[in-house]
């Protein structure tokens, strides 16, 4: 069997998908590593709705995604960017998606770690309005039982003056924490509205604010989760960590290399790829698990390329193919997405994302998929 896909110079090439996935099946839990991955939430596709209303989710195939990553010994970050928080899932869908997965995870002893954030402040707010915002959410997150991520804020970035105010609403929320959180620090190449974050637009700078907040409370601090897609910036920034405070790699260009670590540390995982990568990245970070780095990178690194293709500038669109591929491993129904972000991307992106996606053996069903991308081609007027 072969499929025409859009060669990306506006012609078509014949491409022939691999006839078996990888052999991938669940395991031990992890020993070496603590590994998050972001998780997609998916739309309800009969919902008659428009991109301006609030999300509409189909719970049922939500949660199921959620079940499929803990089999493989994976902890779910949950209301993250990953499930369209900020576009097209709102603070009233974002909690709702928190209530319903830290229920699911205590039943099936998952892991999970929950957004907090400032998102249902919907015009320009006041620092205090942003501390009880961040309040609220925080209360939200403990009381299901999961552990917090404090999310930069698009409400901080645009009233914060200066770094004095990022370490005063930053320590306010630490101090009152029950227990310790991970720090999100997201580049605006995945949400311009955050750029200057931390008080400054020169990193190094804003480095230096943000390691300030870990100094001054270190028994609060679980972790980091550095989003900037810069490598050494985040070795450098792990290197100066106190003791017990953990990095977790939100590189989707470098994570291989990153997680692998050196003669002088390591990241742990808190990653959007690894929505899609699930299952290859769980067996992974097993191999990892015997010592075995050759074999962790013998098997991550060339999931590097389909990583760097899904979060291609615009970068904030990467969602588009997460959903896009889990619809093609049979893991929804349908091709929609909330805030109608199926439309985010172009046909021969999805073909490009598909040939490297069967290339690695990800589709559990390799003919489902075919027949998939064949349906998708067709609506694009693309005869096979």
């Amino acid at each position: 069997m072969t499929i025409r896909l859009p060669d990306g110079r506006g012609g078509l090439k014949t491409y022939t998908p691999r006839p078996e996935p990888l052999a991938l099946t669940t395991g031990a839990p992890f020993t070496s590593r603590t590994v998050f991955s972001a998780a997609h939430v998916v739309a309800d596709p009969f919902a008659d709705v428009s991109p301006d209303s609030p999300a509409a989710v189909d719970w049922e195939a939500t949660l199921a995604f959620r079940r499929h990553l803990w089999s493989h010994g994976l902890g779910v970050a949950e209301a993250m960017d990953t499930a369209q928080r900020g576009m097209g899932l709102d603070w009233a869908g974002a909690a709702e998606l928190i209530r319903r997965s830290a229920k699911e995870a205590k039943a099936v002893g998952g892991r999970i770690a929950c957004g907090v954030g400032t998102d249902q402040l919907t015009a320009p707010a006041s620092l205090d309005e942003i501390r009880a915002a961040y309040e609220e959410q925080l209360a939200l997150v403990e009381e299901s039982g999961a552990q917090a991520i404090l999310m930069a804020s698009r409400a901080l970035a645009a009233a914060a003056k200066g770094p004095e105010d990022y370490l005063e609403v930053y320590g306010h929320l630490l101090r009152q924490a029950a227990e310790p959180v991970v720090l999100h620090w997201l580049g605006p190449m995945f949400d311009p509205a955050l750029e200057g974050y931390w008080g400054s637009s020169d990193l190094d700078t804003a480095t230096e604010t943000f390691l300030e907040v870990i100094a001054a409370h270190p028994d609060k601090v679980d972790g980091i989760k550095v989003s900037l897609l810069d490598a050494q910036r985040e070795i450098d920034i792990r290197r100066r960590l106190p003791g017990g405070v953990r990095c977790y790699t939100g590189d989707d260009f470098n994570y291989p290399e990153l997680i692998a670590g050196d003669e002088q540390g390591f990241s742990h995982a808190l990653l959007g790829i690894f929505d899609p990568l699930g299952p290859l990245a769980a067996e992974a970070v097993r191999v990892l698990d015997t010592g075995d780095v050759k074999g962790f990178r013998e098997l991550l690194d060339p999931t590097v390329e389909l990583s760097r293709h899904l979060f291609q500038t615009p970068t904030r669109f990467y969602k588009t193919g997460v959903v896009f591929l889990a619809w093609l491993s049979g893991h929804q129904e349908h091709f929609t997405m909330v805030g109608g972000l199926q439309s985010a991307r172009s046909l021969p992106h999805f073909a490009r994302a598909y040939e490297l996606a069967d290339g690695l053996g990800l589709f559990p069903d390799p003919a489902l998929a075919e027949a998939r991308m064949k349906n998708l081609l067709s609506v694009y007027g693309v005869a096979q």
